[in-house]
């Protein structure tokens, strides 16, 4: 079953367990549009070389369609269709007023030169200057894309508008736009997110053990996060593998990201200054990282990590979803058989598209937040996106997931609604 199979199950249970209009669920099962450009770039060596790009706009009923762009391999339509459904329901999860879309371009970016990249990202942004804009649709960082790629986007849409035009894409570089908090956002919303269920679990970090599966800049910022918090830190990835602690008394991630910056990866090896430990901590895969006993497992990488393969090897009470999709509905349903917790991505990374909308609105009306400005105006969204979710999670006597899914299509509901 591909992506948006998986995604389309999720809105099923979710519209099968609450009174969802029928007409709202019928529209909500396709996107609105699909776009595909072919993008010709001149290489290094004076080759020409042809890339695809996508844009899949799913819903704009709440606001301008808003989420990321890829630059990755393996980009396809199926898994944009999934990305976009999950932002239109992340979107109205946390009550932004925006829409869902997806896009990407199939592509190794670390096989381009850095010319290659910029005359690649400048061509995407030429073959889609009528699907972008402030008012139609906002793009953002996503899967190997960067600051500089989002400021070179908004030049080149700036050029053909013939004026500057900031608001047209977020996660850029402060400097020309961005956003204040923007690079901290996601792990800083989950982290709200993760107070709130400790609250309801009665839940003491110094006795909570956490493994986090992803080791960039979401998962470094949430480890962060739940160390200093007292949270006992014992497994760590990247995408070449992990390190596990097997004295589970914690570890400080940035000693981790200190090794990685010196070694290029995180080795077996735990270290302090000069000073390395390598009898009390262990190297493992990322696969075997997800089954580490623990209290939080934090998938914070990519989709399709919990399958039914892994899920009965999964020992964590509580699952929290920082990546997209990364639970399979298969998995999903043994997680709940096991009465596992897991903390859906439309509200756990939603921390993320809320600090982007954040970026807009300071564009839109030309102001600029301190990053502490930003995060008090992000706490009470994350923290009363929970409340909700964990009423509906009672009121429906189902899932987080599901209650996540019913709060969304309660808020599309209504907007959709209204236009007919």
């Amino acid at each position: 079953m591909n992506a948006f199979q998986n995604a389309l199950k999720q809105l099923k249970a979710a519209a099968d367990t609450m009174p969802l209009d029928s007409t709202t669920l019928e529209i909500l099962k396709n996107p609105d549009r699909i776009v595909e450009v072919s993008l010709p770039v001149r290489m290094d060596n004076g080759a020409l070389k042809i890339f695809t790009g996508y844009r899949v706009q799913y819903s704009n009923a709440r606001g301008p369609y808003k989420g990321g762009l890829r630059y990755h391999i393996k980009v396809d339509l199926n898994e944009l269709k999934a990305l976009a459904l999950w932002m239109t329901m992340k979107c109205a999860v946390v009550g932004i007023p925006m829409g869902g879309a997806k896009g990407g371009i199939t592509v190794d970016p670390k096989k381009l030169s850095a010319g290659e990249l910029e005359r690649l990202t400048r061509a995407l942004a030429r073959a889609m200057k009528d699907v972008f804009g402030p008012d139609r649709d906002v793009p953002a960082p996503d899967v190997n894309t960067t600051p500089k790629i989002m400021a070179w986007i908004m030049d080149e849409y700036s050029k053909i508008a013939g004026q500057s035009t900031p608001a047209v894409i977020t996660g850029k570089p402060i400097a020309i736009g961005g956003s204040a908090g923007r690079e901290a956002a996601t792990g800083q919303g989950a982290y709200y997110v993760i107070e709130e269920l400790a609250k309801k679990l009665k839940m003491q970090p110094k006795k909570t053990a956490v493994v986090i599966q992803g080791f960039g800049n979401v998962g470094y910022h949430m480890a962060n996060l739940m160390h200093t918090a007292g949270y006992r830190v014992i497994g760590l990835s990247d995408s070449r593998g992990g390190i596990v602690d097997l004295r589970k008394i914690g570890m400080d991630p940035k000693n981790v990201m200190a090794q990685k910056k010196s070694r290029g990866m995180i080795g077996e090896m735990y270290c302090i200054g000069s000073v390395c430990d390598g009898t009390n901590y262990k190297a493992v895969s990322n696969e075997k990282l997800l089954e580490t006993p623990c209290d939080i497992l934090i998938p914070a990488a990519l989709e399709h990590q919990i399958t039914n393969k892994n899920v009965s090897r999964i020992k964590a009470k509580i699952v929290l979803e920082l990546a997209n999709g990364p639970t399979t509905p298969e998995a999903d349903e043994k997680l709940r058989r096991r009465k596992i917790v897991v903390v859906p991505d439309i509200l756990a990374n939603a921390g993320g598209v809320t600090v982007s909308y954040f970026e807009w609105v300071q564009n839109k009306q030309g102001l600029y937040w301190t990053e502490a400005e930003v995060l008090q105006k992000l706490e009470p969204i994350m923290r009363q996106s929970f409340d909700a979710i964990w009423d509906r999670h009672l009121k429906y006597k189902t899932t987080l997931r599901v209650a996540a899914f019913i709060l969304a299509l309660e808020r599309l509901q209504n907007s959709i609604k209204a236009r007919l």
